[in-house]
């Protein structure tokens, strides 16, 4: 376990983000269930993001109890996306907590084998959770779909988003258990979190990267990004 109790990122891109108020309410939520309020230091660190530029600041609460902001430069972001999946039980120990586990999860995906980007983890029964770093969405056929939420999962701001934009549209969206090789028969899966947004996965393990045919990725991208508002 590393040193943090709470922790949350998001990018700022010349003084937008995508979801700022699912990222407050995720880390004061944490910050609660840990005895510490953060509501007014978020607000006032949040007022003094940078308008310009491209950051991707750290808001965290340590296990000293003093809350803390990295303000860091966004990493790039983008890109083809291979994927390997963890053999063995979900490690984590706080999976819907974000920052106890960081450090595991971040030993976890450089041990990935076959060079993957991201490693997805599983539940008990064989069945896709996330990714180390990213929520995990497909697509079968016209449905949008995700794990179900009564598992041990992260409360994704991407995928809440995600799923407004969808509801906002009247596509369909369903939750569902999927084992990794199920997943690979769908019409198109998707990595996602507040730094990329949106990554199609386009090689599982070893086999070959290829261009995924009739990717929707883009527009959905573009969907997404729309959301980013101002600061405060």
């Amino acid at each position: 376990m590393s040193g943090l109790l709470v922790a949350d990122s998001f990018l700022v891109a010349n003084g937008k983000v995508r979801g700022l108020e699912l990222h407050r309410e995720r880390f004061v939520r944490s910050c609660a269930e840990a005895g510490v309020a953060a509501e007014r230091f978020w607000d006032e660190q949040a007022g003094r993001l940078p308008g310009f530029g491209r950051w991707f600041p750290r808001f965290e609460l340590p296990a000293s109890g003093e809350l803390a902001v990295q303000l860091r430069p966004a990493p790039p972001i983008g890109g083809r996306v291979r994927v390997a999946v963890h053999e063995g039980p979900d490690p984590r120990t706080a999976p819907r907590v974000k920052g106890p586990d960081l450090e595991l999860l971040g030993k976890l995906r450089e041990a990935a084998p076959d060079r993957a980007d991201e490693i997805l983890l599983l539940d008990a029964d064989g069945t896709v959770l996330e990714a180390a770093y990213s929520a995990v969405a497909w697509w079968e056929d016209d449905t949008l779909c995700f794990p179900p939420s009564d598992r041990p999962l992260l409360a994704s701001v991407t995928a809440q988003l995600l799923r407004r934009i969808a509801a906002n549209q009247g596509v369909e969206i369903s939750e569902r258990a999927v084992t990794p090789q199920e997943l690979q028969n769908a019409t198109e899966v998707w990595l996602v979190n507040a730094l990329h947004g949106i990554r199609p996965i386009h090689a599982w393990g070893a086999s070959a990267i290829d261009p995924l045919p009739n990717s929707v990725s883009t527009v959905w991208q573009s969907h997404l990004e729309s959301q980013a508002a101002r600061l405060p």
